[in-house]
């Protein structure tokens, strides 16, 4: 029998939007190398700088401060290995590539604590960066990939600003899912990545204020102002650019679904603990636990129903593991155990959280026999 399947892991990654797919196979046809003189090069240059200019747009900044890499975790390295800075200050809520590339530096690593609710403590980063003479990076992302806490980057670079750091923003989660603007912002770098927001997966950019000088990882070419040499993913970039200009369109859709979720979380299990339901949040994200329910086995059984959820970042090659995000927030190594995340994307429905809440009941009744047995 077929199983009918709903897919809620669009913060691992999202369906390619048809806008996204039709404007790569366009450039797949057509071809030529951005850097060639002749027309198939110069139409595959236009193409390129279309994308970039579609970004600065979407964004509210320059063109030229915009690098196109192979996705979110390169464009992270680059940020950090290439600022030209003595130490870091990262929040301990950050992304496996943030923190291990701040430590692959060799450089002085400093973690800045959150909340309970997983908000960064402000009043810490003032005290981290006060008195020093050593020039400092500070790395906040802007959403959380687990919890979807919306963290105070704002403030965190109005501090900064004050003590001479830099501020650099993993911005992956966020983009298409809230407002993402630069001056608003007001970091020196921030990293986006396209297949979390329906462009295709092996993409994404990094964008970085105009004076800044960063060193490049690899070496052996000018493209992209010698930030990232190679040849363009000229297809990809032009993927991105297509899914970028339909996502920042936000619809406000997935809140009232993400709502009427929980709502029906809490009716069937009282004893839910919604992580930072208390604080501001991605629209599209719900990270729970039920007591006792282990994700482990409640991850396979919802699969095997057609369900496919996680339980926190897909960065730990398909291992189902304890969440560093929840216990950065002090939450009991018990209940981090039985942390569930569903985040909805561009094309999920009324019809995908009726099924989900269908199945997670069943599970929770399976699961309520068993401890009374």
């Amino acid at each position: 029998m077929t199983v009918t399947r709903t897919y809620l892991d669009h913060n691992a990654t999202s369906p390619l939007r048809l806008e996204a797919r039709q404007a790569m196979l366009a450039m797949l046809d057509s071809g030529g190398n951005a850097s060639s003189v002749h027309e198939e090069g110069r139409r595959a240059r236009a193409a390129i700088e279309d994308a970039r200019d579609t970004l600065a747009t979407a964004f509210g900044c320059k063109r030229d401060m915009i690098t196109f890499t192979s996705g979110g975790t390169e464009a992270n390295n680059i940020a950090l290995k290439g600022a030209a800075v003595d130490r870091f200050v990262i929040s301990s809520i950050e992304h496996p590539c943030v923190v291990e590339a701040a430590r692959a530096t060799g450089k002085s690593v400093t973690v800045l604590p959150v909340s309970q609710d997983g908000v960064v403590d402000l009043k810490a980063l003032d005290t981290l960066l006060v008195g020093s003479d050593e020039t400092c990076l500070v790395s906040v992302m802007l959403a959380n990939n687990e919890t979807g806490v919306i963290e105070p980057v704002a403030k965190v670079a109005e501090i900064a600003a004050r003590h001479g750091a830099l501020v650099h923003c993993d911005a992956v989660q966020a983009v298409g899912k809230i407002p993402v603007r630069w001056p608003i912002l007001g970091v020196d770098l921030l990293t986006v990545s396209a297949h979390k927001f329906g462009g295709p997966q092996g993409i994404g950019a990094l964008l970085a204020r105009e004076d800044l000088e960063l060193s490049p990882l690899i070496h052996g070419g000018g493209q992209e102002l010698r930030r990232r040499p190679g040849t363009e993913n000229l297809a990809a970039i032009c993927g991105l650019g297509a899914a970028m200009a339909i996502a920042v369109q936000l619809d406000g859709k997935t809140k009232a679904l993400r709502d009427r979720l929980e709502k029906a979380l809490r009716s069937a299990a009282p004893e839910v603990v919604i992580f930072a339901g208390n604080v501001e949040r991605l629209p599209n994200t719900c990270c729970f636990a039920i007591p006792g329910m282990t994700a482990d086995t409640t991850l396979i059984a919802a699969d095997l129903d057609g369900i496919a959820v996680s339980s926190g970042s897909a960065c730990s090659s398909g291992k189902v593991g304890s969440s560093s995000v929840l216990a950065a927030m002090g939450v009991d190594p018990n209940l981090t155990r039985c942390a569930i995340r569903v985040s909805l994307g561009w094309n999920s429905t009324a019809e995908d959280v009726d099924r989900f809440i269908e199945v997670w009941e069943k599970l929770i009744i399976r699961h309520r026999k068993r401890a009374a047995a």
